[in-house]
């Protein structure tokens, strides 16, 4: 089974397209082919970053219960 990429691995292929699609020398099918891997790119990209933030976004309480950072914060 093949090794998923990395988020900075995903991130600089996208980078990678985005500069070839913005000097505009890409013929039609290759600039289509590449903008559709691009929106598939953005989308694993953005999935992987709200899993991140709803990781960051929460703490233990004293029960070892996973709780929502801002409701944490309201209890003080």
């Amino acid at each position: 089974m093949a090794e998923q990429p990395t988020f900075e691995q995903n991130l600089s292929q996208l980078e990678t397209i985005v500069n070839q699609l913005e000097q505009g020398d890409v013929p039609l099918e290759q600039a289509l082919d590449q903008f559709q891997k691009g929106v598939a790119l953005s989308k694993q990209l953005q999935t992987t970053l709200e899993g991140a933030e709803k990781t960051l976004t929460k703490m233990m309480d004293e029960n070892g219960n996973e709780v929502p950072f801002e409701q944490a914060d309201a209890n003080e």
